[in-house]
């Protein structure tokens, strides 16, 4: 029995995560977590026929039990929650924020599944997974092998668009399988293009390499100023963060995926 839980699950990211993971066969139990509106999208979900079972969880839920409720024996617990970035927002900004939900939801993975993988997705990551780190040091649950900061995203991007820049033969995003190293922010995003795609990296101008690296580094600002203030990139990072959970699931099944 698997059974994985959603803190942010209401939110633009959490929502098509979660319909996402109702659909993952190795997943027995699907556990919602989120502040609001959380009983109308668990609601939904478990109108879904699949045989993952659904339950939902509001932090007053039997007597302001609901993260306990929601964390109680979970085996992976990702978080998407915090707020979006919008338009004019640094990373800072969001730490702001972010950090205090942060560190709410670390404590209660401390006491409620300690044993639990914990993927963060909350932005700014660079600086979130420290908090995490520093939550379960203080409970004494740390395991640095069970702790991920979801940065998958990048790896995304890289394929889609390394894909757009290679010739017509090459140029499916299915293909690719970048690995990004670093951060997950600006410059501390690099693409190891050179690695991963030599025969697309070979031939490019040293101006097209610039422009593809950038476009990586960068792409966040590109989603945020075409949603024109309406949200940040929520359905492909929903998808990095599927991907990166299933991978998860697959090995402990005994599965191994390219």
């Amino acid at each position: 029995m698997t059974k994985v839980t959603v803190c942010g699950a209401a939110g633009g990211i959490g929502q098509p995560l979660s319909l996402m993971l109702k659909l993952n066969p190795y997943i027995d139990e699907l556990s919602l977590y989120d502040v609001v509106n959380v009983p109308g999208v668990g609601t939904d979900l478990g109108h879904i026929d699949t045989d993952t079972k659904v339950s939902f969880h509001l932090p007053a839920d039997e007597n302001n039990r609901g993260l306990e409720l929601a964390l109680h024996n979970s085996d992976i617990v990702i978080i998407p929650a915090g707020v979006p970035r919008k338009p004019g927002m640094t990373r800072d900004d969001l730490f702001k924020i972010n950090a205090g939900i942060c560190k709410q939801l670390a404590e209660g993975i401390a006491q409620f599944c300690p044993n639990a993988i914990t993927l963060v997705i909350s932005n700014p990551v660079n600086s979130t997974v420290p908090i995490f780190a520093e939550v379960f040091k203080k409970y004494d649950v740390f395991n640095a092998g069970k702790l991920f900061g979801i940065t998958t995203l990048d790896s995304v991007r890289s394929n889609t668009f390394v894909a757009e820049v290679a010739p017509e033969k090459e140029n499916a995003p299915t293909a690719y399988n970048t690995r990004v190293v670093g951060g997950h922010s600006g410059e501390t995003i690099v693409p190891l293009f050179s690695v991963c795609s030599p025969h697309v990296y070979s031939v490019l101008e040293d101006d097209a390499v610039d422009k593809l690296v950038h476009r990586v580094q960068y792409a966040g600002d590109e989603v945020v100023a075409a949603k024109n203030g309406a949200g940040s990139a929520t359905l492909a990072m929903a998808y990095a963060g599927y991907k990166f959970l299933h991978a998860i699931l697959a090995a402990m099944n005994g599965k191994h995926l390219n």
